[in-house]
């Protein structure tokens, strides 16, 4: 009898949002080419917060379905009511990505963004990824946890790329990188320091434009984390 009942999954504001759009673009409410209103407004007429209108926006935006166009607010995309029906259903289908799945597209995303900054940093770029390193290192002597710090040092290794796309992916999977790693506590303080000479490492090729050095540095850099997302298998799909 059990068997007959199946989990209820409560849905997030972001999502009622998102599905809230559809409706109104399914029965042609909110034509392709048509302004949202601003987002004080719809986040007062759909009683949330401003951030959660924000996200879904940002989401939307993401997916292609909204794009937001300077001076002139966020619209929905001209592409046909049938393929923005579509999009929408995929985004809403989207599940809360498992840790292991976070490593493994880390590891393949921050190995080519360390190759490519090592190519095409400037100086400013330098100085931003050292001054995250500074922050990673005071925090580690202060005994606190350094899990922000850390990804930051690597966000800025992504601005460094020059690689719009791939920073924007880093962006969208650090949140639930942030989380999962307190969450799990992934790293202790042996690990943080480790990890501290290891961030040295990878700076340093960068610093000296050598790519094939600095993207191996980054994969050794993140194989204790993928081998501790191996070994847990509560963490695995």
């Amino acid at each position: 009898m059990l068997e007959n009942f199946s989990t209820i999954k409560v849905e997030s504001p972001v999502d009622k949002i998102i599905r809230q759009i559809r409706g109104l673009i399914t029965s042609g409410q909110l034509a392709p080419g048509e302004k949202l209103p601003a987002e004080r407004k719809l986040a007062e007429k759909l009683g949330v917060g401003r951030t959660h209108v924000r996200d879904a926006i940002q989401k939307l935006e993401f997916y292609g379905i909204l794009r937001t166009r300077p001076q002139s607010g966020t619209v929905v995309a001209g592409i046909g009511i049938t393929a923005l029906e579509g999009l929408i259903g995929d985004v809403l289908k989207l599940e809360k990505s498992d840790f292991a799945s976070l490593v493994e597209t880390r590891v393949i995303l921050e190995t080519n963004a360390a190759e490519l900054a090592a190519e095409r940093r400037t100086d400013a770029d330098l100085l931003a990824i050292e001054k995250a390193l500074v922050a990673y290192k005071d925090k580690i002597r202060a005994g606190e946890s350094a899990v922000e710090e850390d990804l930051l040092f690597h966000l800025k290794i992504a601005e460094a790329s020059k690689n719009a796309v791939l920073k924007s992916l880093m962006l969208i999977i650090t949140p639930d990188i942030v989380n999962d790693f307190k969450q799990y506590e992934v790293c202790d303080d042996r690990a943080e320091l480790k990890a501290f000479y290891e961030h040295q490492e990878i700076l340093e090729h960068i610093r000296n434009g050598d790519a094939g050095a600095a993207g191996v540095a980054m994969k050794v850099h993140l194989q204790d984390v993928s081998d501790f997302s191996k070994s847990n298998s509560f963490l695995a799909r």
